[in-house]
């Protein structure tokens, strides 16, 4: 079983090293090798998320904007990074992708912001935050 706090699961697929160092005590987790595994992760889902933002925000302008329909291969390529991405990722379980939907929630809406111009609401905000709250519930939490 293990232990509270436990990252083990979330990081060894990234990080050989660490899920060795690990393997013979799992509820002991070395914290000070986690900031970079974090930083490495973040990074990956910020990638991610924009790869399946562009992915679906440009057949969106090609439909409502009138936009050219070289669009669609670009938008195709996009998604088929996405895909490809998800695969690079810690582990293909729940703790990840539930993860990977707070730092999407995020990218969303500083895309909301910078791309479309719409300056996000307080609303917005708050349900991010809510978001990266649950976010760091699930993942640290433990099981």
């Amino acid at each position: 079983m293990k232990g509270r706090g436990d990252l083990t699961p979330f990081f060894s697929p990234c990080a050989p090293q660490v899920a060795e160092r690990v393997k013979y005590s799992p509820t002991h987790w070395d914290w000070s090798l986690a900031p970079v595994f974090l930083l490495k992760t973040f990074g990956l889902f910020v990638v991610t998320a924009v790869a399946e933002i562009v992915g679906c925000y440009l057949p969106y302008l090609w439909l409502k904007k009138n936009g050219s329909f070289w669009l669609l291969p670009v938008a195709a390529l996009s998604l088929a990074l996405f895909s490809y991405l998800l695969t690079l990722h810690p582990a293909a379980a729940g703790r990840v992708y539930a993860a990977y939907g707070g730092v999407y929630a995020t990218v969303a809406l500083c895309w909301l912001w910078s791309v479309e111009g719409l300056t996000p609401s307080g609303w917005d905000i708050a349900g991010v935050a809510v978001t990266l709250m649950g976010m760091g519930i699930i993942v640290w939490g433990g099981s």
